[in-house]
């Protein structure tokens, strides 16, 4: 399991020119399976997104896809946990 933290290091202008495919990258991470939540900080300085099911090279292989990523909008913090207890529904996510 994975807290992934996106800060802007760009003007929220780029930031707003980016989010359309910012989104439909977070879409197909979604649909992969790969996110299990995303969604922007407050106030709005990044996001922060929940990643399972897959080793941390695979997930960096991923974010560097992030158009944010390419067009050097955000920088990026991954914390790698072991959930050992989680509400009923989210027992895929337990280590």
């Amino acid at each position: 399991m994975f807290v992934i933290t996106l800060s802007y290091v760009a003007d929220l202008d780029r930031i707003d020119e980016a989010m359309d495919d910012h989104r439909e990258w977070v879409d197909g991470q979604f649909e992969d399976g790969v996110f299990v939540a995303s969604g922007a900080m407050v106030p709005r300085t990044g996001g922060v997104i929940l990643a399972a099911g897959l080793e941390r090279p695979e997930l960096e292989a991923r974010l560097a896809l992030d158009p944010f990523q390419q067009k050097g909008l955000a920088e990026y913090t991954i914390v790698e946990f072991a959930p050992r207890k989680v509400v009923p529904g989210l027992e895929r996510l337990q280590a």
